[in-house]
C-alpha cells in the first residue's frame, strides 16, 4: 500500500495554506469552463434540447447567446470599438480602476460605520434594542430602487458623482460589518471581562484591551463580504448616474450591442468579477498579516447576534 509523503516529524505532507487556496481556486475555474463549454457542446450536438428528451435548454448555445470563452478572451485583445485604437482590456481595466476608487471608499466608510455601530451597541443595550430592528430592516430596501434617488441627492448636495456611488458601496458593507463585529465583541468570556474589572480597568479599556482584540477574527471574514458588496453597490450605484466611465457604463454600453458582439458584454462582466476577487484578497492579505492562523475564522459569518 502507497503511504502518502511525510516530512521529517512524520506527518503527511501538505501544501501551505496559500498554496491551497490557489490551487482550489483554480480548480473551481477550471470546472467552471469546462460545465461551459461541455453545456454548449451538448446544445449544440442535441439541436437546445436535454439529451433523451424534448425540453429545451433554458439558455441557448449559440454563439450569439453563449459564445465560446476563447472568443471571450480573444475579444479582450481587440479593438473596444469599431474604428478605435484602444483594445477592451485596456477600456476595461480603465473602468475597473475608476469602480474601485468608488468601491474602496465606500468600504472605507462602510465598515468604519458598521464597527463603530457595533461598538455603540456594545456599550449600550438600549441602542441596540431600539436600533436593531432598523439595522436589519434596511437590508430590505432594494438597493435599485434607492440608487438614483442617493445619485440624485448627492448632485444637489455638490458631490462628486464618484462619491454619491460610493455612499451606495458604504450603504451595503456596514451591515456584515456591525452584525459579525457586534459577535465578535461578545466573544471574551465573562471570566476573562471580570477579571479585567478586579483589575479596576475602565470600560474603555476593557473594550480595547479585551474586546476588540478578541473581535477582529470575527471582522475579517465579514471585511471580505463587504469587499464584494462594495464593488456590486459601485456597478450598480453607477449606473444611474449617467456616467462616461466605470464597469457600470461599460456594461450598459456593451448590453445595448450584446446581440451583435456578446463577447465584450461577457469580458466587462469577467473584469467585473476579477475586481471583485482582487479586492477579496487585498482584505485576506492583511488579515494574513494581522491575524495569526491559529486564530483566523475560515467559515462564512453566521450574521446572528
Amino acid at each position: 500500500m502507497v503511504q502518502p509523503a511525510a516530512d521529517n516529524a512524520g506527518r503527511p505532507f501538505q501544501l501551505p495554506r496559500r498554496y491551497r487556496t490557489i490551487v482550489s481556486f483554480s480548480l473551481i475555474v477550471i470546472a467552471l469552463a469546462v460545465l461551459w463549454e461541455s453545456y454548449k457542446w451538448m446544445g449544440q450536438t442535441t439541436g437546445g434540447v436535454w439529451p433523451g428528451t424534448s425540453l429545451g435548454l433554458p439558455v441557448r448555445t449559440n454563439n450569439r447567446a453563449m459564445p465560446h470563452l476563447w472568443d471571450i478572451v480573444a475579444a479582450l485583445f481587440r479593438p473596444a470599438r469599431r474604428g478605435g485604437d484602444e483594445i477592451l482590456l485596456v477600456t476595461l481595466l480603465e473602468a475597473a480602476m475608476f469602480t474601485f476608487r468608488s468601491a474602496f471608499a465606500g468600504f472605507l466608510v462602510g465598515s468604519t460605520f458598521g464597527f463603530g455601530l457595533a461598538i455603540w451597541f456594545i456599550r449600550s443595550p438600549l441602542a441596540e434594542r431600539g436600533l436593531m430592528p432598523y439595522v436589519v430592516a434596511s437590508q430590505t430596501v432594494p438597493l435599485i430602487a434607492i440608487a438614483p434617488m442617493v445619485v440624485i441627492w448627492g448632485g444637489q448636495a455638490g458631490l462628486p458623482t464618484w462619491l454619491a456611488v460610493a455612499v451606495i458601496s458604504s450603504y451595503l458593507c456596514f451591515f456584515p460589518v456591525a452584525i459579525n463585529s457586534l459577535r465578535g465583541l461578545r466573544s471574551p468570556p465573562a471570566t476573562a471581562t471580570e477579571l479585567m474589572r478586579s483589575y479596576a480597568a475602565t470600560p474603555h479599556e476593557v473594550l480595547t484591551k479585551l474586546q476588540i482584540p478578541a473581535a477582529l477574527p470575527f471582522l475579517f471574514p465579514a471585511l471580505k463580504i463587504a469587499a464584494t458588496a462594495s464593488v456590486i453597490g459601485a456597478i450598480i450605484g453607477e449606473l444611474p448616474a449617467g456616467l462616461s466611465v466605470g464597469l457600470g457604463r461599460a456594461l450598459l454600453s456593451f448590453a445595448s450591442s450584446f446581440s451583435s458582439a456578446p463577447e465584450k458584454l461577457f469580458g466587462a462582466v469577467l473584469l467585473s468579477s476579477l475586481l471583485g476577487v482582487l479586492f477579496v484578497g487585498l482584505v485576506a492579505l492583511a488579515e494574513r498579516r494581522l491575524i495569526p492562523e491559529n486564530r483566523r475564522i475560515a467559515e462564512i459569518p453566521e450574521f446572528a447576534t
